[in-house]
């Protein structure tokens, strides 16, 4: 499945809901899905039941259910019947399969993140950075995968314009793979850690590169370099789609129309499950966290030393999952 959140215009009239892809222009709404089959059972409490079961809310979903892939499963058997009989209409007129137009919009699609941490698993990525500083590779950066922890607040989805902050000159993109944490745990072993991933999106971890220079020349950060907006979508795709495996999947970035970035997720030196182990120490790992890998190889503009500018088009392709595509802003006076 391709789990993926959607709003209604006028913004302020609407909150985000979760929705799951039939097609590109298609959006199942689980929530409602669920609604209509307890109206089909004679229920007089249909929505409430729907939302004590199944949120609308990915987040809030992910929070307060044990099996929330499982649920989802469930609804789409439950739909396909519904679609069989043709009847796709609740009481009151509403649809449950609802048609992207000029009134609803795709948003992020994990509406809320508990905790978001950015890795620094790739070596060519790493190797890179380190070049430029006329520094080696700490050997600390094999022992254990590092990660920074970033802010939530600023997340945007596909199509939405990046924010250029009034303090930096120099903008850029970072292409890398996510998962979001779909199970509660502690301590976590790594054989047991892809139990714990609910799906894999695109990441686009933007960053002020002079001001994140800054503040790492201070050993300390990065934040300012990275807090003001990152990008998650279009879509998640579940765990399940993959067999319980970590893929490894191609992955490319084109600006303009002009490719720049192409690597693949498994050349990580560290997988998501050993992040999750290693995070799970003594520490709490729950559903809606958001862990991205790092930049894959030759995946942002200090590598290949070439710089987004304003008003550029960007898009981010991950096989299996689709293209993330932005606009870049006009720089913030």
């Amino acid at each position: 499945m391709k789990i993926c959140g959607y709003k209604q215009r006028p913004a302020y009239s609407s909150n985000p809901r979760m929705g799951i892809m039939l097609s590109d222009t298609k959006i199942l709404d689980p929530n409602l899905c669920l609604a209509l089959h307890y109206q089909k059972e004679g229920r007089y409490n249909s929505f409430e039941r729907a939302n004590h079961k199944l949120s609308p809310s990915l987040h809030r979903h992910l929070q307060v259910s044990d099996s929330p892939l499982e649920d989802l499963l469930e609804v789409m058997e439950s739909f396909k019947k519904l679609e069989k009989k043709g009847d796709l209409t609740l009481q009151d007129g509403s649809p449950i399969v609802i048609d992207l137009n000029e009134s609803v919009r795709m948003t992020k699609p994990l509406d809320k993140i508990s905790t978001y941490r950015d890795f620094y698993a790739h070596e060519k990525h790493v190797a890179k950075g380190f070049e430029k500083r006329k520094e080696p590779i700490p050997e600390a950066w094999y022992e254990i995968p590092a990660y920074y922890k970033g802010a939530t607040e600023g997340f945007i989805g596909p199509e939405e314009e990046v924010l250029w902050p009034s303090y930096t000159d120099i903008l850029d993109y970072e292409l890398e793979l996510a998962v979001v944490i779909g199970k509660e745990g502690k301590n976590i072993s790594s054989d047991k850690s892809i139990d714990h991933i609910f799906g894999y999106t695109i990441l686009n971890d933007i960053s002020a590169r002079d001001i994140q220079k800054k503040e790492m020349a201070i050993r300390l950060g990065p934040a300012k370099g990275k807090d003001f907006c990152s990008v998650i979508g279009p879509v998640i795709t579940t765990s399940d789609e993959f067999k319980g495996k970590e893929p490894n999947l191609l992955m490319t970035a084109t600006i303009n129309g002009e490719e720049w970035s192409r690597g693949h997720s498994g050349d990580s030196h560290f997988s998501f499950s050993q992040m999750i182990e290693h995070v799970s120490k003594d520490e709490w790992v729950i559903p809606g966290d958001l862990f991205g890998s790092g930049t894959v190889g030759t995946g942002c503009g200090l590598e290949i030393d070439k710089w987004i500018k304003e008003g550029d088009k960007i898009e981010l392709t991950v096989e299996s999952i689709g293209t993330l595509k932005n606009t870049i802003g006009i720089k913030r006076k």
